[in-house]
């Protein structure tokens, strides 16, 4: 069992940063494949970026491409998503999730365990 809790959320103006972070505890990150997702007012939750255990494979939704990077620091459980000149639209509650079998997926339904979400706002 794994528990996720999300951080780092705020509200910001438009073109500024952000970095969350999503904390792991139960168990460590060190096999888990880690997935951010996030989820708009009135729309479907939807993929951002993942990870793989290791931390050497990436994957990023095309639009995310450029302004979001995932990293992982296994020492700590903690894994983070940086995202640079935020945008209104960026505004949504964002979440980690992991996957046991360390296969990062655009696919939510891939992931085992959810956190609560960290919500961020964005300022024009």
């Amino acid at each position: 069992q794994v528990q996720l809790v999300e951080s780092g959320g705020g509200l910001v103006e438009a073109g500024g940063s952000l970095r969350l972070s999503c904390a792991a505890s139960g168990r460590t990150f060190g096999r888990y494949a880690v997935g951010w997702f996030r989820q708009a007012p009135g729309k479907e939750r939807e993929f951002v970026a993942a990870i793989s255990w290791s931390g050497d494979r990436t994957y990023y939704a095309d639009s995310m491409k450029g302004r979001f990077t995932i990293s992982k620091d296994n020492a700590k459980n903690t894994v983070f998503l940086q995202i640079n000149s935020l945008k209104p639209e960026d505004t949504a509650v964002y979440y980690c999730a992991a996957d046991q079998f360390n296969t990062p997926t655009m696919d939510r339904r891939g992931y085992d365990y959810w956190g609560q979400g960290t919500q961020v706002t964005v300022s024009s």
